[in-house]
């Protein structure tokens, strides 16, 4: 696999890693921080805005993380939607709009999907650049009527068909920038009438509508290397688990969507989960998780949720390793600048779309 810019340390010392992915608090690792991750060695890193300055900044920063765990390729993610999930921003980086509006901005749907592949390699483009290899995209949730908020024009339409279409695009054009995409948030959140940041989502629709609406995307996309799950109840499913650490839920992404990459979790902090973080950490591994994740930099916390984690091996471990293999050696051939105007072009002054508050550090 190719070196990332700023990376030439050739660090491959054969370690056993954690079933984990954790954040950090600032713009560069706390001695305490590398003491840490040098200790448990996590499979991976996530960045938020709070971690976000500049350009050598970042590439520093995702040098330490790589340089505590003894490994050049560990995958170092960010949640880089566009509109009001985009970590990096101006002035170092273009703004990108919500997935909702390059519908909006296209004539039909050949040219939205157009629109989409252009943003997402230009993204890869940006986070490549500063050593990110794993972006937390697309979205593959479809709302319903009334649904809550916290998806809203993150989604890309509100046809399951479309949204399946869409996500391709935008997976596709990571993928070929040499960035993981993670389809998100696995088995579907668009019907949850709850922010599970806050409160736990319980869906009551039947079997056939889930599989109907919310599952099929995630069906669709099933050949991804990577997913994260929702916190949401499906009681047609499991009436007392969330997704994350349902096992009857685990077994269906593995059945009925036929999904074969690595499975994380979505951020362990949120209200939706209950328990300890130890408790919730062993609860989602029990059930089928491959990796947890946790993203508010708090060090106790990590430490907690460290507790609860073994190392990644076996099937998880094999299914973590074919993931990474999806990095392509070399990144499709762009020119930044000319595809930066002629996306903006398209676009046609959607790009105010973006503009608006940030959905809460917490959100993957």
């Amino acid at each position: 696999m190719q070196r990332h810019q700023g990376r030439g340390r050739g660090l491959h010392r054969p370690v056993t890693r954690s079933a984990a992915i954790y954040g950090c608090s600032g713009h560069r690792l706390t001695e305490d921080e590398k003491a840490f991750f040098a200790e448990v060695r996590p499979w991976g890193f996530i960045l938020f805005r709070r971690n976000v300055d500049s350009p050598d900044q970042m590439r520093a920063l995702t040098d330490e993380m790589r340089d505590c765990v003894g490994d050049a390729d560990a995958p170092v993610l960010i949640d880089q939607e566009g509109g009001r999930v985009q970590r990096m921003g101006p002035p170092h980086w273009a703004r990108y709009p919500p997935a909702a509006a390059y519908l909006e901005a296209a004539e039909d749907l050949l040219r939205a999907r157009e629109l989409v592949r252009l943003g997402a390699r230009l993204m890869a483009n940006d986070l490549r650049a500063v050593g990110i290899t794993v972006d937390c995209a697309p979205v593959l949730d479809t709302p319903v009527p009334g649904s809550h908020e916290i998806v809203g024009d993150r989604a890309y339409a509100g046809d399951p068909a479309i949204v399946s279409l869409l996500g391709r695009a935008a997976a596709e054009g990571l993928l070929a920038g040499g960035v993981l995409p993670v389809i998100k948030h696995m088995p579907g959140h668009g019907r949850a009438f709850a922010d599970s940041h806050k409160a736990l989502p319980v869906v009551h629709a039947d079997l056939a509508t889930l599989g109907d609406w919310d599952f099929a995307p995630f069906r669709a996309l099933s050949d991804m290397p990577l997913a994260m799950t929702a916190h949401v109840v499906f009681d047609a499913v499991d009436p007392k688990q969330p997704a994350t650490t349902s096992k009857k839920v685990l077994k269906l992404m593995r059945g009925e969507l036929s999904f074969s990459g690595l499975i994380m979790t979505d951020d362990l902090s949120m209200k939706a989960l209950s328990g300890s973080l130890r408790e919730r950490a062993e609860a989602a591994l029990k059930a089928g998780c491959d990796v947890v994740l946790h993203c508010n930099g708090e060090l106790d916390e990590m430490r907690s949720v460290a507790e609860g984690v073994g190392k990644l091996k076996g099937k998880a471990g094999k299914r973590a390793a074919a993931a990474l293999a999806r990095i392509v050696r070399e990144p499709e051939p762009l020119d930044a600048f000319a595809t930066r105007d002629r996306f903006d072009a398209l676009m046609a002054g959607r790009l105010e779309a973006a503009k608006g508050p940030d959905v809460g550090e917490a959100q993957a």
